[in-house]
C-alpha cells in the first residue's frame, strides 16, 4: 500500500500522546503499526530523496500541531499533549488542516484567517488564494524555516548557560563583529563577571569594544526594564558605549522603550531573532538539501 497522505497522520499522532509523553522513535513505530505499513512502505522516499515519506509526514504533523498549540515539546524529541489538544480529542474523532484553521495561532502560521468552529464541521474544502509555483515554493521554504527556528530555540534551551554564552559570542563573530584577528572575541569567566558575559574587540588595541549579556530563559520568562537597567549600569562601569543583550525569551515594551532613550547603544535580540540569525549565519545548523531554480539563459539563444 502507499503511505497515507499527510493529513491522515494528524489525528493518530495526537492519539498517541493522549495519556503519556512519547519520543520520536516511539511515535514513528506507533504510526507505522497504526497504518500497518510494510518495510517497503517505510522505505519510500520523498522526491528529493532526503527523507523517508513516513518521517517527512511525521515532521510536518509535529509542526502543524505545535502551531495550533495542540502539542508541546518539553525536551528535544519528546512530544506532550496540551490542554488544548486534550479538549479537541474529547469532542472529535478526526483532524484535518481545515479543523486547525479554527485556531488563531495556526491560522496566522498558515497564512489565512481563523474560521469559526462551526465552519469546521462542514465538508467543504478550505478555499485558499491561488498561488503561483514560485509563491508556493517561497511559502514552503518559510514554513520549513519557521519549524527549524522553533526546534533550534528548543535545542538551545536544552544546553547549559555556559554553552549559551559561547553560542552568542560565536554568532556575533559569524555576523561580522570581531573575528578579523586572533582572540578578538571572548567569553568572560562564569562567576564574578560583573554582568558581562562576553566581549567583542573591534580593533587590535581594544579601543572599541562590544559588551554582551546572554540570558538563557524559557519563552514565557519576559525580560523587563530592571534587567536592562542593570546591564546599562554594567556598561557604565566599563565606560562602554556599545552592548548587545541576547535572550532565548523576549522583552517587555518597557525594556525596549528604555533602550531607545539611552545615550549609549544597546541592541536587544529576542529568541525569535536569535534563531533567525543562527539559521542565516549557519550557527548550529547545516544544509540538508539545495534546490536550484533555473531560468532561460536568453544570451545563449541569441545569434
Amino acid at each position: 500500500m502507499a503511505v497515507p497522505i499527510f493529513e491522515d497522520f494528524l489525528y493518530p499522532f495526537l492519539l498517541q500522546i493522549r495519556d503519556k509523553d512519547v519520543n520520536t522513535k516511539e511515535m514513528k513505530q506507533a504510526l507505522i503499526e497504526h497504518f500497518n505499513l510494510s518495510e517497503e512502505d517505510c522505505a519510500l522516499m520523498t522526491k528529493s530523496g532526503s527523507s523517508s515519506q513516513v518521517s517527512d509526514r511525521i515532521n510536518w504533523v509535529r509542526q502543524y500541531l505545535r502551531r495550533a498549540l495542540f502539542v508541546d515539546i518539553p525536551q528535544r524529541g519528546v512530544y506532550r499533549i496540551t490542554e488544548c489538544g486534550k479538549d479537541y480529542l474529547k469532542n472529535h474523532t478526526d483532524l484535518r488542516k481545515q479543523d486547525l484553521m479554527a485556531y488563531p495561532e495556526f491560522a496566522a502560521y498558515a497564512g489565512g484567517s481563523a474560521t469559526t468552529k462551526a465552519d469546521t464541521t462542514t465538508t467543504a474544502p478550505v478555499v485558499e488564494t491561488e498561488l503561483t509555483p514560485t509563491e508556493m515554493l517561497e511559502q514552503a521554504y518559510h514554513s520549513i524555516v519557521d519549524d527549524l527556528a522553533a526546534d533550534l530555540l528548543q535545542k538551545t534551551l536544552d544546553q547549559s548557560p555556559q554553552f549559551f554564552e559561547h553560542l552568542v559570542v560565536d554568532l556575533l563573530v559569524k555576523m561580522g563583529y570581531g573575528g578579523s584577528f586572533a582572540n578578538s572575541a571572548k567569553v568572560t569567566q562564569y562567576v564574578h563577571d560583573d554582568g558581562i558575559d562576553g566581549i567583542i574587540y573591534e580593533d587590535k588595541l581594544g579601543l572599541d569594544k562590544i559588551y554582551i549579556q546572554a540570558k538563557r530563559y524559557k519563552p514565557d520568562n519576559t525580560i523587563g526594564k530592571p534587567q536592562i537597567q542593570q546591564f546599562a549600569g554594567a556598561l557604565d562601569e566599563q565606560k562602554a558605549t556599545k552592548g548587545v543583550f541576547i535572550t532565548t525569551s523576549n522583552y517587555s515594551k518597557e525594556a525596549r522603550s528604555y533602550v531607545d532613550k539611552l545615550s549609549k547603544k544597546i541592541v536587544l535580540i529576542d529568541g525569535q531573532e536569535l534563531a533567525r540569525y543562527m539559521i542565516e549565519y549557519n550557527v548550529g545548523v547545516s544544509t540538508k538539501h539545495v534546490y536550484e531554480v533555473k531560468r532561460i539563459d536568453s544570451d545563449y539563444f541569441e545569434e
